[in-house]
């Protein structure tokens, strides 16, 4: 006679324990279901949900996102708007329309950014390097105008230098109806700015890039 609690060879589980040994996979799939959700959603919300902040005109203009993990020394992620390139901490939007200097302004205004400002050589070819791929125009306005002739200013107030600036060859022409500044998508980076009127043309939009 068996003693109580064993169990005979060939003879069958207590279901208790039969139903323990068939859910275990399930419990294991059900969980790494539920971590990988949760992981989702704090990739698409993050941007919007830290307690405490407020959200930028970036965060507040876009709903889709691109997050990459940030650099090396930081923490966290680093996220542009759907549709936008990013470069080391800020997204550029790259226009597929045309439209006049002023609106341009107020266009990229209107999704929390500006017209870029070129604040270094690497940040200059990555920008034409950008319009190059584009198949769309030939000039792109970045942040650059003058008031009066050859007295030059970028849009966030950031000193103009002379010594970094990235004239085509014979350029600027420094006519008095030629005051806003693009680079031309057909030469090649890093000296590809025009001075020209301020009609229709395609634009560049910066940012800096969201981190969470």
């Amino acid at each position: 006679m068996n003693r109580q609690g064993s169990v005979s060879p060939g003879t069958a589980a207590p279901a208790e324990e039969r139903s323990c040994s068939w859910m275990k996979p399930w419990v294991f799939l059900v969980s790494a279901l539920a971590i990988k959700t949760a992981l989702v959603t704090i990739y698409l919300v993050a941007p919007f949900s830290r307690k405490g902040d407020q959200p930028t005109a970036l965060q507040q203009a876009f709903t889709e996102w691109r997050c990459i993990s940030a650099e090396p020394q930081e923490r966290g992620w680093m996220c542009c708007p759907k549709g936008w390139k990013r470069f080391q901490k800020s997204c550029y939007y790259i226009s597929g329309n045309i439209m006049p200097w002023a609106e341009s302004v107020q266009n990229c205004t209107g999704m929390g950014s500006h017209l870029v400002v070129i604040n270094s050589k690497a940040e200059q070819v990555f920008v034409s390097e950008e319009i190059q791929q584009s198949s769309k125009g030939l000039y792109y306005f970045i942040g650059l105008s003058a008031e009066k002739v050859g007295q030059w200013q970028w849009v966030d107030k950031t000193p103009f230098s002379v010594s970094a600036a990235y004239w085509r060859k014979g350029q600027p022409s420094n006519k008095d109806d030629q005051k806003c500044v693009a680079i031309q998508r057909a030469s090649e980076p890093p000296n590809n700015w025009n001075d020209l009127t301020c009609e229709h043309h395609h634009r560049v939009c910066e940012a800096a890039a969201v981190t969470v």
